[in-house]
């Protein structure tokens, strides 16, 4: 069976509609009859990850210096002149939760803190809301979203937002493709109301992924399940040609604006 990735079938062993027929299930069906909850993940093989850490420092470095020369300072001129405030926005996400890792061998130096479920990094953005926007406390984004900018609608539809986080790639928080990165805020409230939410912590976050481009951004908490379920569809079904689908659809999303806010 495949998987579609946007309108790109990836050859995997779950069946998955378009993002326009999907419907939220518990579960997802597999070749052999049986079901796959969130709660079960694989480990991936020594050659992807490597293979897929090369292609994200490629690709990552090579995005970085075409954004940056082309297109950063025409974005950052339009940002000032739109509202006042710095150019970049810094916010403190989780990432991937390496003492799952430690118990089956990870010899790495993590220090974190026990009581956070992921190691804790800066994720950089290209600012796209008025200052002061979060006054009344961490919120999602919504339609039409008050706080947003006029050059942030922009940069939020195309997602160009997002193109600072190849750095947070290249030093190795990240990946390309990947669950998003979540507050702490968040990821306290959701584990307690979505069952296996601390899964998508199993693998580094990335820009984009199945969920970003299929599930555009959280709106509420029904969005966010189905975010989970497909974050862990990736999670169970890791492959090369699977990444670059995605990356190919995530294009298709950069021109389109599907499911921008």
């Amino acid at each position: 069976m495949r998987v579609l990735v946007g309108n790109l079938p990836v050859s995997s062993g779950i069946a998955m509609e378009s993002s326009a027929d999907f419907e939220y299930q518990p579960k997802f069906q597999i070749d052999d009859g049986t079901t796959y909850s969130p709660g079960e993940v694989v480990d991936t093989s020594t050659f992807y990850c490597c293979s897929k850490r090369l292609m994200d420092i490629a690709l990552s470095s090579i995005a970085l210096l075409v954004f940056t020369v082309l297109m950063l300072p025409v974005i950052a001129v339009a940002i000032k002149i739109d509202s006042p405030g710095s150019v970049f926005f810094r916010q403190q996400r989780v990432g991937i939760n390496r003492r799952r890792l430690r118990k089956q061998g990870y010899t790495g130096t993590d220090r974190r803190k026990i009581l956070l479920p992921g190691c804790p990094f800066s994720i950089f953005k290209l600012r796209t809301m008025y200052i002061d926007a979060e006054a009344d406390g961490p919120q999602w984004a919504s339609a039409d979203d008050p706080r947003v900018t006029r050059v942030g609608r922009i940069l939020r539809r195309t997602r160009l937002d997002e193109a600072p986080q190849f750095f947070n790639v290249l030093r190795g928080e990240m990946s390309l493709i990947g669950p998003r990165p979540e507050r702490l805020c968040f990821i306290r409230k959701l584990e307690k109301t979505i069952p296996h939410y601390q899964d998508r912590l199993h693998i580094k976050p990335g820009i984009t992924g199945l969920a970003q481009t299929q599930n555009g951004y959280d709106r509420n908490i029904d969005t966010v399940r189905r975010k989970v379920e497909l974050d862990c569809l990736y999670i169970k079904n890791p492959s090369i040609i699977t990444d670059l689908s995605i990356l190919i659809s995530t294009v298709r999303v950069v021109f389109t604006g599907d499911g921008a806010h």
